[in-house]
């Protein structure tokens, strides 16, 4: 069986594609014949190391490979087929079924791979108007705008302020912010911000550095809530208004300040939130979520997907097809 990972974190050029062991769902499992894996940015930081607790420990003092040691699979996303279906499975999913789900990657458990066993209540029918190659952009990016919205709890009328908007979670965020009512303001270069703006953003402003001054030179009192995509951290909490909410993606704290909400989005306490990643899907269908792909890799080609990535500028997923 197939899969994309790596023995030692580094480079891109540390990719290849591996022969695993097959394997079998157990009570309350399925396994799913994965047809696409999408590439995100937490796959470069499990890959450089940046992310070395979730992907396993590396025992250098043995030469074999540990329970959570190399060689490791990224991969968060995935959409594929069920093939197998476990004991006790009582979800609602069958085998043949086109289905989509968040991996939370450990050791050689992830996304990456043509075969993959994940508890029950991890997958859901994809949308039936979508390909593989479409669907498996929805789940972890879809489940963390999700989360953040959850977290910053703002009520309709609201305003809510998106950094990084052109990005996959930017996009998500904005376009379910807009289901429940609330007033987006966002962030795009100028090449962005025609799609910004196609995806139901209220206000686009110019990203940078200065973006807090520019969100409170309209709304001079700050925002009630603001997710930080583009993780500037510090340099964009001065937009949130005083007792108002701010979430970070990448562990940022925040300084207490203003009876401020700080709050980390961290998507695998989502893991195994069927329900959210159902309606989620539903939205799809209704076409108030926007699935986009950029391009399609083999797996032979995952090292040319990272560069391309971390060079940036990539609006929609990088695919990796098995």
């Amino acid at each position: 069986m197939r899969a994309v990972g790596f023995y030692e974190y580094g480079t891109a050029d540390v990719l290849q594609v591996l022969d695993l062991p097959e394997l079998d769902a157990g009570p309350g499992e399925v396994r799913v014949k994965v047809h696409a894996a999408a590439v995100n940015p937490t796959d470069i930081l499990s890959r450089t190391g940046a992310r070395r607790g979730p992907m396993g420990k590396t025992d250098k003092y043995a030469n074999k490979q540990t329970a959570d040691g190399p060689p490791y699979v990224p991969g968060m996303d995935i959409a594929g087929i069920i093939d197998q279906v476990g004991d006790g499975v009582d979800t609602g999913v069958n085998t043949g079924d086109s289905v989509v789900a968040m991996v939370v990657p450990k050791g050689a458990h992830g996304g990456y791979r043509e075969q993959i066993v994940l508890k029950a209540n991890a997958v859901v029918p994809a949308p039936s108007s979508s390909s593989h190659i479409e669907a498996c952009t929805l789940p972890m990016n879809g489940l963390t705008a999700r989360l953040s919205l959850d977290l910053l709890n703002l009520k309709a009328g609201q305003t809510l302020a998106v950094t990084g908007a052109a990005g996959a979670y930017g996009g998500y965020i904005i376009q379910l912010a807009k289901t429940e009512g609330l007033q987006v303001i966002a962030d795009a270069s100028d090449q962005d911000r025609e799609l910004v703006s196609s995806l139901g953003a209220d206000i686009v402003l110019p990203r940078g550095d200065n973006i807090a001054q520019n969100i409170r030179d309209l709304f001079p009192e700050g925002v009630d809530g603001l997710a930080d995509g583009a993780v500037q951290n510090d340099l964009v909490v001065d937009a949130v208004k005083d007792g108002g909410a701010f979430t970070a993606v990448r562990g940022y704290d925040g300084v207490p300040q203003r009876n401020i909400n700080f709050s980390q989005t961290w998507v695998r306490s989502y893991d195994g939130q069927f329900e959210k990643l159902s309606v989620l899907v539903k939205l799809v269908e209704e076409r108030k979520l926007t699935l986009r792909v950029a391009d399609v890799f083999r797996p032979e080609e995952a090292s040319i997907a990272h560069n391309r990535l971390e060079a940036g500028g990539t609006r929609g997923r990088l695919i990796i097809k098995f």
